[in-house]
C-alpha cells in the first residue's frame, strides 16, 4: 500500500517543453498555457523515482509508468496523481499485483502473486482482499474459495484438497461452526469446528490471544494467535447437494460518492472557477506484504 505525499511544482522555461531542476526534480515534456506539466512527459523526482507518462494540468492523469528507486514499479492508469484504473505493480520482493485500482488502493478485481508462489484472485476493496476470491497455496497444492472481509477469510468458504474438500464457515481466517467434508463426491462427514486455546500458549498472558497486527499495512491482516480449530464429527451420509452448507456470496459494498475535491476539479476544468494546481506527487514505495496466511492443514479425519 502506498501513501502519496503532496508536492508542488513551479513554472519552468518559457517554451512549451522544457527541463526543470532541483528542488522539483527534472522534467522534459509538454506543458499547458500556464506552464503546468501537460501531455506526455518524463520526470526524475527529487527522491530518485522516475515517472514517464501522461499529465493533465500538472497531475499524473492517464497512462504512465512510475519506477521506484528501490526497484518497485507501477505501470497503468492514473487519475489526479493517484493510481486509478487498471494497472500492474511489481514489488521489490518479486510479488506482483495486476488488476483494478482506485485512489491508490487495490480496489475491484485483481490478481496478487506472492513471492512463495501463492496466488489470490478475486475482489479487493480499499487495499484489502474483500468479497469473493480464490487463494491458491502453491506449497500444499490446496485452494480456498470463499468470502473475504478486510483481508481475512470471513463467512462461507470451501477448501479444495487433492482427494476431498471442506465446506463451512470461517471467522478471522479459521474454520468455525457447522460444516462438512466431502470425499469423491460420494460421502459427506458432517460436524462442526470449535476454536480453543492452544495448550502450548497456556503459560502466556491473555494478551497473546489478541489479533496479530500486520505492521506494514499490507493486505494481510494477521491471524488469531494462540487459537486452534478442532473438528468434531457427528455423522456420515451419502453426498447430497441439499445438505451442503451455504455457498460463498459477495459482500455488498457502498462506493463513495463524488468528493468535494472531485467537484472542485470539475469546476476548474470546465468553468475556470479556480486556477488549476500544479501538483506532482511523490509516491512512497510500499513495503512488500509479509505472508501471514493461516495454517490450513486440516486435521486427520
Amino acid at each position: 500500500m502506498s501513501d502519496d505525499i503532496t508536492g508542488a511544482e513551479e513554472a519552468g522555461e518559457d517554451k512549451g517543453e522544457g527541463k526543470e531542476t532541483y528542488p522539483f526534480g527534472e522534467y522534459e515534456g509538454g506543458r499547458d498555457e500556464d506552464l503546468n506539466r501537460h501531455g506526455f512527459g518524463s520526470a526524475l523526482l527529487p527522491n530518485g523515482d522516475i515517472y514517464e507518462g501522461e499529465y493533465i494540468h500538472g497531475q499524473r492523469y492517464g497512462k504512465g509508468m512510475y519506477a521506484f528507486k528501490n526497484g518497485a514499479r507501477y505501470s497503468g492508469m492514473w487519475k489526479r496523481g493517484l493510481k486509478h484504473g487498471h494497472g500492474e505493480f511489481l514489488y521489490p520482493d518479486g510479488s506482483k499485483y495486476v488488476g483494478d485500482w482506485k485512489k491508490d488502493f487495490k480496489h475491484g478485481i485483481g490478481t496478487y502473486t506472492y513471492p512463495n508462489g501463492d496466488i489470490y484472485e478475486g475482489c479487493w476493496y480499499e487495499g484489502w482482499r474483500h468479497g469473493l476470491g480464490t487463494y491458491f497455496f502453491k506449497a500444499l497444492e490446496v485452494s480456498f474459495y470463499g468470502t473475504w472481509k478486510e483481508g481475512r477469510m470471513e463467512g462461507p468458504g470451501i477448501y479444495n484438497y487433492a482427494y476431498y474438500r471442506y465446506h463451512g464457515t470461517f471467522e478471522k481466517n479459521l474454520p468455525k461452526g457447522a460444516g462438512c467434508f466431502i470425499f469423491d463426491c460420494k460421502y459427506m462427514q458432517h460436524g462442526f469446528f470449535i476454536n480453543i486455546r492452544d495448550p502450548k500458549f497456556d503459560y502466556l498472558g491473555i494478551q497473546e490471544l489478541n489479533l496479530e497486527k500486520n505492521p506494514d499495512g499490507s493486505d494481510n491482516r494477521g491471524n488469531l494467535s494462540g487459537i486452534v480449530p478442532i473438528w468434531r464429527a457427528r455423522s456420515i451420509t451419502e453426498y447430497r447437494t441439499e445438505l451442503l452448507p451455504p455457498e460463498p456470496i459477495p459482500i455488498p459494498v457502498r462506493e463513495e460518492e463524488e468528493s468535494m475535491q472531485d467537484i472542485i476539479q470539475y469546476l476548474e476544468k470546465h468553468h475556470d472557477v479556480i486556477g488549476a494546481e500544479d501538483d506532482e506527487r511523490i509516491t512512497t514505495s510500499p513495503v512488500p506484504p509479509d505472508l501471514d496466511i493461516p495454517d490450513i492443514d486440516i486435521y486427520n479425519i
